[in-house]
């Protein structure tokens, strides 16, 4: 499995007991149900490696998981620290002006008065908002992702319009 066909869904933390569970962070963006997921991939050593879900018990963005082979505390700490990964084609399909935080990347964001700011470099959570962020003029730029300030989001052409203040490039 290549990791550019896979998106981010959480973040092994460390072990949780003695039997090989492990405590995992939930990323915001995950749509699927996650107790409801029989496998996932985790990153190690630049590769994807399938694990098999046992038990998941789910707490609010975290999540207590016993995936198949990993039998001890030690087994635990060996995949801590992993980040988890499902296919692309797995992932629910993003309605009408909504969109996944890894979608985005690299799209070219218009300012409606001031042209072509630049290119999206990331998607940064920031408590309950969300922040694209870009580089502009040798500067980072930060655009929350709610209205007024984004008019629209063509996937297809990869270009995100904006509608922002007059003067929020200056800050």
């Amino acid at each position: 499995m290549n990791i550019d066909s896979c998106y981010k869904i959480g973040l092994v933390l460390k072990p949780h007991g003695l039997k090989g569970e492990v405590t995992v962070s939930i990323d915001p963006d995950t749509p699927n149900d996650f107790a409801t997921l029989d496998a996932v991939f985790l990153a190690s050593n630049e590769r994807l490696v399938p694990y098999f879900i046992q038990q998941v018990s789910v707490r609010g963005a975290k999540a207590f998981v016993k995936f198949e082979d990993v039998d001890s505390a030690e087994d635990a700490g060996k995949i801590s620290k992993q980040t988890i990964y499902l296919p692309k084609t797995a992932r629910p399909k993003s309605t009408r002006g909504e969109f996944y935080d890894d979608e985005v990347i690299d799209f070219e964001v218009i300012d409606e008065t001031s042209g072509v700011l630049g290119n999206v470099t990331e998607v940064m959570q920031a408590g309950a908002n969300r922040l694209l962020v870009l580089m502009h003029d040798g500067k980072e730029v930060l655009i929350p992702v709610n209205s007024p300030f984004i008019t629209s989001i063509n996937k297809s052409k990869k270009k995100i319009s904006v509608d922002l203040p007059e003067g929020f490039l200056d800050i």
